[in-house]
């Protein structure tokens, strides 16, 4: 009766950018003797570490990020407006559309949106973190939200914005 021994070495390496790559290799082997599956196991651990350890250090590519907030476009390249020149934002890019569309729909005065950007965060609306862009945009939508409804438990919901204000 065979027996087969399966051995996998897997490693894993973060790298910068929010970046990692990983390498792995198995390889399966029949033994005639149960006696063999020590020395085997050592044998085949080894050999696979080496060849792993090895190729892994060929890092291959590497996301670049934009030098003034690592943000990227998902493709390793910062985002760009329609124009071709970097419009990187700190927050999440769900957040930055929906405050670019409260804007819109509400034809609000960008510089009084920065201005209150500055004023309650001392920071410019582009450079707002995630958690200061929700209070950035829960204020908007107090202030200029529309189309709200009661949602039974005593807040107002804005199905316009897919957003709960608390009033």
């Amino acid at each position: 009766m065979a027996i087969v021994l399966e051995a996998n070495y897997s490693k894993k390496i973060g790298l910068p950018g929010y970046s990692s790559h990983q390498y792995s290799v198995t390889i399966r082997k029949e033994l005639t003797d149960i006696a063999q599956v020590e020395a085997e196991n050592a044998r085949l651990y080894s050999l696979l570490q080496s060849c792993v350890d090895r190729e892994i250090q060929e890092v291959g590519f590497l996301p670049t990020t934009n030098e003034s907030n690592g943000h990227t476009n998902g493709n390793g390249s910062p985002r760009q407006n329609g124009n071709g020149n970097s419009d990187s934002w700190n927050c999440s890019d769900k957040q930055r559309t929906l405050i670019l569309k409260i804007v819109e729909e509400n034809r609000l005065d960008k510089n009084e949106v920065e201005s209150l950007a500055k004023e309650r965060f001392n920071s410019p609306v582009k450079s707002l973190n995630k958690l200061q862009a929700s209070g950035l945009i829960d204020e908007l939508l107090e202030k200029y939200g529309s189309k709200e409804a009661s949602n039974g438990n005593g807040h107002t919901s804005n199905r316009r914005y897919g957003k709960e204000v608390r009033r």
